[in-house]
């Protein structure tokens, strides 16, 4: 059941990646549905700004405005669910990109933090309910109840690490922004979730796609695919957030060009988050254009090295890993060596351990000692298997066995 979850947890990397844009603006006190609109928009801006208080506050002021819209209650528990995931340390599409665990260790949370989400989500969901109660013909009303399990769903799996209890929200949230979409076929942003879904059950195994399917998830590679493309096409709320859930689609599907064509495309937009030169470089890494990589690298390095702004956890060790495996693919073994040293000894999370450990193994075979190589793969594949990496453990051990050339 824990891979049904994936597709539930490629729905993060869309927020994660936070574009920076213009510094906080003070928040208008005045009323009415306009007003809180304008509000929600702004309080966007400042979360994909990474300004995550300032964001609270302008959704705060959204709630103040109309207390009776969900959609802003359902902002302020996402604001804090998009934080705690910056501080847990997932912040690239390798985070999503391998098989999930239904438990997991997870960074502490501030006390009170699982209260206050709880009590934001809830009462989103309380109004999307009434809403929907009232006109159940609204793709507005569908949309919304279904948003609001969407994040019920992602927290459960990203921060609280319990995967599997999230599959009864996860088809609520399927099957109420089916229903908006059917309702008003140009409800693009709808289809990001249904499309994800879809997507997510099409990579399933025969068993478990009959499983999904009588459960109430709907398959279907291409047109899951086709679904996300088109939410990333429609201006809407979660347009940026599809775009960003593309990049780990692609990368999944080993369409590189793709990924990074949509990469590219959001750097001109947010030229100041740091986090898409991580991207670009760990995904022209898995399609072997190291030099590629290591510029990108290299870039936002540079960009974090002027960013005074809060680090995620292990951040630095995330460049640093990324900069030695593309060193290392440039057989450039001394500098790769000093930065994947650097991943080990300082704070990161375990799965990136590991991988490093793989990456010194390369920089042992390539100085021809192959003792040490195997020794380093050894403990790469063990650290690798205890974090449910698989490509990484059969990298592995596919190189005790033949070493890196």
């Amino acid at each position: 059941m824990t891979r049904v979850a994936r597709a539930v947890l490629v729905l993060t990397i869309a927020t994660l990646l936070r574009p920076h844009l213009a510094a906080p603006q003070s928040t208008t006190t005045a009323s009415g549905p306009a007003a809180a609109a304008a509000l929600r928009a702004r309080g966007l801006d400042l979360g994909y700004n990474l300004d995550y208080e300032e964001a609270l506050s302008a959704f705060r002021a959204a709630i103040d405005a109309d207390p009776n819209q969900p959609a802003a209650y359902r902002l302020v528990a996402a604001t804090m669910w998009i934080n705690a995931l910056f501080r847990q340390g997932a912040v690239t599409a390798d985070d999503y990109l391998g098989q999930a665990r239904s438990e997991v260790a997870r960074q502490p949370l501030a006390q009170g933090f699982d209260t206050a989400f709880h009590a934001n989500l809830d009462r989103a969901l309380e109004l999307a309910d009434n809403q929907l109660r009232k006109h159940p013909n609204d793709p507005d009303a569908h949309f919304q109840v279904g948003a609001a399990y969407a994040f019920l769903t992602t927290y459960k799996a990203t921060v609280e690490g319990r995967v599997a209890s999230g599959f009864r929200t996860a088809r609520r949230a399927y099957t109420e922004h089916e229903r908006a979409l059917a309702l008003d076929p140009q409800r693009h942003d709808a289809g990001l979730t249904v499309g994800l879904y879809r997507y997510g059950v099409s990579t399933l195994s025969a068993p478990l796609r009959l499983l999904a399917g009588l459960v109430g998830f709907g398959g279907g590679r291409e047109r899951g695919l086709r679904l996300v493309e088109e939410a990333a096409a429609y201006p809407s709320d979660v347009q940026t957030n599809a775009r960003f859930t593309l990049i780990v689609i692609y990368n999944r599907e080993q369409r590189y060009d793709d990924a990074l064509r949509v990469i590219h495309e959001l750097q001109q937009l947010y030229p100041r988050n740091r986090l898409l030169w991580l991207e670009a470089g760990s995904t022209a890494l898995r399609a072997g254009r190291f030099d590629a990589a290591r510029l990108a690298i290299e870039d936002g390095m540079s960009r974090l090295a002027r960013d005074a702004r809060p680090r995620a956890f292990g951040e630095e060790a995330r460049w640093r890993y990324y900069h030695g495996a593309a060193l290392v693919g440039q057989r450039r073994v001394e500098e790769a060596q000093r930065d994947l040293r650097l991943v080990l000894d300082g704070e990161a999370v375990e799965w990136l351990r590991g991988r490093a450990h793989k990456e010194l193994g390369k920089v042992a075979d390539l100085a021809g000692n192959r003792a040490d190589a195997i020794a380093e793969y050894r403990q790469a594949s063990r650290i690798c298997r205890e974090q449910h990496d698989s490509s990484c453990e059969d990298e592995a051990a596919a190189l005790i066995k033949t070493g890196y050339r």
